[in-house]
C-alpha cells in the first residue's frame, strides 16, 4: 500500500489518472468513458483506483446500478483536474506554436549601419511570415551586443568583424562581405572618377567615429600604407554625411549604408586588394539551444543581404 500524503504535502498525481477521471465524470459511466478514450473498462477502473489511492483513499464516484455519480470529493476535484489538464494542453499548444514559429519571442540586436537597410528589410519579411512572434530589438556596437548575447539577454546579434572582436565563442551565420566606399562632396575632383585607391586621399582630412583608425573602417587606409589624418570625430552616420557635404573632409561608408547617402555626397568604390573591409554575421551562442524563431530570422537576414550592393 502507498503512504498517505500528509495534510501539508501535495500528492503526486498522474495526468493519465486525471484524464480518466474527467472522462468518467463527463460520461457518468466507466463503460462509455472507456469507449471514448479507446481503453478497456478495466483500464479505466485501474486509473480511477490509483487516483483515489493517491488522494488518501477518497472515493471519487458512487457506483450506481446504472453508471456512476460524483461524490463530494469527486466534485471538489473536478475544477482542479480541469485546470491541470487545460494547463498542460496550453503548454502543448504554445510549444507547437514555437516549433512552427507561430508564437514565442525573438530578441535581437544589430550594429547601427545594419539598421539602414539590412535589418528593416529582414524584419519586414519576418513579420509578414510570423506575425505572432514578439520581437524586441536593440542597437549597439558589436562588443556590447556580444556581451548581451552571452548574458542571455539576446537570442541573436547582427555583428561585424570591424574592431577585431573575438568571434570564436559564437556560432556565426555569414550574411555578407562588405565592400567600402569613400564619401566625398559632390563637387570633389574625384567625384566622377570611378573606383579609387585610398592612397589618392592620403592628404585629405578624414571624418571618423574614432580619433584612432585602428579597429575602425579606416584600417583599410592602414592596409594601403598611410595613416589618415582624422580631422573630425563624428559617431552618427547622418552627421558624417553633413560634414562631408560641407567640404570638411571625407569618410568611409560601408555597403550597408550606401543606399542612404544624401544627394550632395558622392560615393566612390574603394579598390583594396586585401580582404573585404568587414564580414557581417548573425551570431548565436555556441552550445545554447536557439529560440525557434532564430533560424527563420537568419533566413530573412540572408534574403535581405542578397539585395545589398556588394
Amino acid at each position: 500500500m502507498g503512504t498517505m500524503p500528509s495534510p501539508h504535502e501535495s500528492p503526486d498525481l498522474s495526468t493519465v489518472w486525471l484524464r480518466a477521471f474527467l472522462e468518467v465524470a463527463r460520461q457518468g459511466s466507466f463503460t462509455v468513458a472507456a469507449r471514448t478514450l479507446g481503453w478497456t473498462q478495466s483500464a479505466v477502473s485501474r486509473q480511477i483506483s490509483s487516483l483515489e489511492s493517491a488522494l488518501g483513499g477518497a472515493t471519487l464516484f458512487d457506483r450506481l446500478p446504472r453508471g456512476v455519480r460524483l461524490t463530494e470529493a469527486g466534485r471538489v476535484l473536478v475544477p482542479h483536474a480541469e485546470a491541470v489538464v487545460e494547463a498542460l494542453h496550453g503548454a502543448g499548444r504554445e510549444l507547437a506554436a514555437l516549433r512552427e514559429v507561430a508564437g514565442g519571442r525573438l530578441r535581437f540586436g544589430a550594429f547601427a549601419t545594419a539598421d539602414a537597410a539590412l535589418v528593416p528589410r529582414a524584419l519586414g519579411a519576418f513579420r509578414d511570415r510570423h506575425p505572432r512572434v514578439r520581437v524586441t530589438r536593440e542597437e549597439g556596437f558589436t562588443p556590447g551586443l556580444l556581451d548581451r548575447l552571452t548574458a542571455g539577454h539576446l537570442d541573436l546579434a547582427v555583428v561585424s568583424t570591424t574592431g577585431g572582436t573575438p568571434l570564436e565563442p559564437y556560432v556565426l551565420h555569414h550574411l555578407l562581405d562588405e565592400s567600402l566606399y569613400v564619401a566625398v562632396p559632390a563637387a570633389h575632383p574625384l567625384a566622377d572618377g570611378g573606383p579609387v585607391r585610398l592612397g589618392r586621399l592620403a592628404d585629405a582630412d578624414w571624418i571618423s567615429g574614432s580619433a584612432r583608425p585602428e579597429g575602425t573602417l579606416l584600417d583599410a587606409a592602414l592596409r594601403q600604407g598611410f595613416r589618415p589624418r582624422v580631422a573630425h570625430v563624428v559617431a552618427e552616420w547622418t552627421a558624417k554625411q553633413g560634414y562631408v557635404a560641407a567640404g570638411l573632409g571625407v569618410t568611409l561608408v560601408p555597403a550597408l549604408a550606401a543606399e542612404s547617402v544624401r544627394p550632395d555626397v558622392a560615393l566612390l568604390p574603394v579598390l583594396d586588394e586585401g580582404a573585404p573591409a568587414r564580414a557581417v554575421y548573425a551570431a548565436t551562442v555556441r552550445g545554447r539551444e536557439p529560440a525557434p524563431a532564430v533560424e527563420a530570422f537568419v533566413g530573412a537576414l540572408r534574403e535581405a543581404a542578397r539585395r545589398i550592393p556588394g
